[in-house]
């Protein structure tokens, strides 16, 4: 993904394709055959790329890409035309990722958009243990469309625009001032610009040629809009499967919808939004509403001597945070042995068998004790089995201790 310009480089010009359609009404994909805003489809290299994908096979696999990417296009086609850019933009996803929103790059770019992970920061789009929302289609679309205003706004040119999305905007900016020459197709021609920034405009125009005019070529697309999409703030954990099993919704829609999701869950922060279909908004957040609905699966831990929420958490893949949160009556640092935690099943884990092995620990350390401490809050502190730590002392376990009294511990 293009790195962005130095500040104050970028003209304050108003985007020109706000006009684009104030002039004549855009029907999507193929329904009317209309115009293509951005120019070059009389370039050779276009037209062989049209031919391409004119082949059968070509066709075919248009169809099958435009198809994986139809609960995406309502969404994409309403923000390109909110924004008023070029209709055809919808189609630039096709040869970013062929609409396959979990796609990775050799250079690891993902999503239906393909950013790199050093390219998301200006879009509030993060990657953690829970999603990479480079695969959230919302977010991913608007930074996208956001990019590509950037480079239009700079370089006034479609072409350019594009050329700098796929090369970023550095790349081009450098080439067009060391050459002195402001065009996408003179650059090419020239050898400015690298190989793949070469292609990558005249295969865009091609695929946006043949699919805005489907029907002539025997291409069925189809494309009933069936599903629009809204957000909403789950503001908790919830496993994507059971909510909509609680909403009477078809899972694999939820899934397909918030592919940036690790585990199929949502992560336990307040401002993460769960994308949903409008129809079944009201449904969804009267499920999440419902505190008695069990919206998360869990494995049930029974507390054994020496277990602690780091290594439990090291163990069925979670954060200490969310057992923390799954937990909220039980101390961390003060479990009873006996006590029954529970553990957010985000995969399929065999139950938890701690390390007894304390071969060749051994005790030459000092610890004074403080007001309000306990065998086992000092355990947690040396990483020592409290049981073992007693015996070192000859004590119980139970046993209270007074403060100023000294124990001996391992060396940290």
């Amino acid at each position: 993904m293009p790195e962005a310009p130095p500040p104050g480089e970028l003209p304050d010009r108003p985007l020109r394709a706000r006009t684009y359609l104030d002039s004549r009404r855009f029907v999507w994909h193929g329904q009317t055959e209309s115009r293509l805003v951005i120019e070059g489809i009389e370039r050779e290299l276009t037209q062989r790329y049209i031919r391409q994908y004119l082949s059968p096979g070509g066709l075919a696999w248009l169809k099958t890409v435009m198809d994986r990417g139809s609960p995406y296009l309502p969404f994409i086609r309403e923000e390109i035309t909110k924004r008023g850019l070029p209709p055809e933009l919808v189609y630039l996803p096709v040869i970013e990722s062929a609409y396959l929103n979990t796609a990775v790059s050799r250079s690891g770019a993902m999503g239906l958009w393909q950013f790199m992970r050093n390219s998301i920061a200006p879009f509030g789009i993060r990657v953690n243990e829970w999603m990479d929302e480079r695969r959230d289609f919302w977010k991913a679309t608007q930074a996208a469309l956001s990019k590509l205003e950037e480079n239009y706004r700079y370089f006034d040119d479609w072409a350019l625009a594009l050329a700098a999305y796929n090369a970023g905007l550095g790349a081009v900016r450098r080439a067009c001032a060391n050459s002195g020459i402001r065009d996408y197709w003179q650059l090419s021609e020239q050898g400015l610009l690298r190989n793949e920034t070469v292609h990558y405009v005249p295969k865009f125009l091609a695929v946006s040629f043949v699919l805005s005019r489907a029907g002539r070529h025997g291409l069925d697309l189809g494309w009933p809009e069936t599903v629009r999409w809204t957000r909403i703030e789950p503001g908790r954990s919830v496993d994507l499967g059971l909510l909509a099993q609680a909403a009477g919704l078809d899972p694999e829609l939820l899934i397909t919808a918030n592919r940036e999701l690790a585990y199929g869950i949502t992560p336990p922060v307040p401002d993460y939004m769960l994308k949903v279909p409008v129809q079944n908004e009201a449904a969804l957040t009267q499920a999440l509403a419902e505190q008695g609905t069990g919206l998360l699966r869990y494995y049930f831990h029974t507390v054994h001597s020496g277990d602690t929420f780091s290594a439990l958490a090291r163990h069925y893949g979670v954060s200490v945070e969310l057992i923390t949160q799954s937990n909220p009556s039980i101390n961390p640092r003060y479990l009873r042995i006996g006590e029954r935690i529970l553990i957010p099943a985000l995969k399929e884990t065999a139950p938890y068998e701690p390390a007894r092995n304390t071969a060749g620990l051994v005790f030459e350390g000092n610890h004074l004790v403080k007001r309000g401490e306990t065998l086992w809050s000092i355990a947690l502190a040396y990483d020592v089995d409290p049981e073992v730590l007693a015996e070192a002392n000859g004590m119980q376990l139970n046993d209270i201790l007074r403060e100023g009294r000294s124990l001996k511990t391992p060396i940290k």
